[in-house]
């Protein structure tokens, strides 16, 4: 006869296999498994890198001419980039290296250029509203909807001028550099609040979608720390490296990362916000119930 398995040899394997799904289970169920799934699901990674292309095709050489027409610093878009990412003295004189004088962009642009690059700004704005409409599950907005893209690029170029007007001085104090940081917070808090609301068409409350805004703000912050301490020093060895093609290749990167931050804190935010009304609605229900029951 053959042999019969024993119960230890029939046990191991089948009590292995229940550990290791109902961990499995548990991980999926958990909020980084939501979000995980969520954002495969939305395709976020691609959806940064779609941000990242759009933005530096579409959306900065709009910048590039709306910057060279602020006279006052004579800087041009350079200065708008150096502040944004927060890098070195080094590192800003590659940045400014690669954008060249604003004035020669002013002077070169012609009206029909700069109506082409005012069109190629509204496709960011239409791409900006797609994800957050995937990031909700909302079907695709109509198309009489275009002249919210107008509004929102021209209120993000405002927001941008305000941002570059008032910088820290670099001798401040602490106390002013702080304050400046948190006015800078706020701002960005309430354009993104606003911001989705606005692309969405109304379709979201206010109050689902203040989560996703202050994950978004906070994770800008985080990205402009993270900038000071690993692009400002990447900008300088790829400049020696690879040339004005590596300073190119770490503002790719970071466009990427706030692709990544935009799309991912409205998605955070969504779960944090379902979290919470589950929570409520549930607390509303045992109240129901205890009251039912000593009625």
């Amino acid at each position: 006869m053959p042999p019969t398995p024993g119960p230890p040899h029939d046990g191991a394997p089948t009590e292995h296999g229940h550990w290791f799904q109902r961990f499995h289970a548990r991980v999926l169920a958990s909020p980084v498994g939501l979000a995980w799934n969520r954002g495969r699901a939305m395709e976020l990674m691609h959806r940064a890198m779609g941000f990242a292309a759009l933005s530096l095709l579409t959306l900065v050489p709009l910048l590039i001419v709306v910057a060279a027409a602020d006279l006052a610093s004579g800087q041009g878009f350079a200065r708008w980039l150096v502040q944004g990412l927060g890098v070195s003295e080094v590192s800003q004189e590659e940045v400014e290296r690669l954008f060249g004088q604003p004035g020669q962009a002013l002077q070169r642009t012609t009206a029909f250029g700069l109506a082409a690059l005012a069109a190629f700004g509204v496709t960011f704005g239409s791409a900006v509203q797609t994800g957050y409409e995937r990031v909700w599950d909302l079907p695709t907005a109509r198309w009489h909807t275009m002249w919210r893209h107008v509004v929102w690029l021209a209120v993000l170029i405002a927001c941008l001028l305000v941002f570059v007007a008032n910088p820290a001085p670099a001798d401040a104090p602490a106390v002013v550099t702080g304050v400046v940081a948190l006015a800078d917070l706020v701002g960005t808090f309430f354009f993104f609040w606003w911001s989705q609301r606005f692309l969405l068409c109304g379709r979201i409350r206010w109050r689902a979608l203040l989560p996703g805004a202050a994950l978004t703000a906070l994770g800008l912050l985080g990205l402009r720390i993270f900038s000071q301490l690993v692009f400002s020093p990447l900008i300088a060895s790829n400049a020696v490296t690879y040339g004005q093609f590596g300073t190119v290749l770490v503002l790719q990167s970071w466009l990427v990362g706030v692709g990544f931050v935009v799309y991912g804190g409205a998605l955070v935010g969504r779960l944090v916000h379902e979290h919470l009304l589950r929570r409520r609605l549930h607390r509303e229900g045992v109240t129901v119930t205890w009251s039912r029951r000593f009625r």
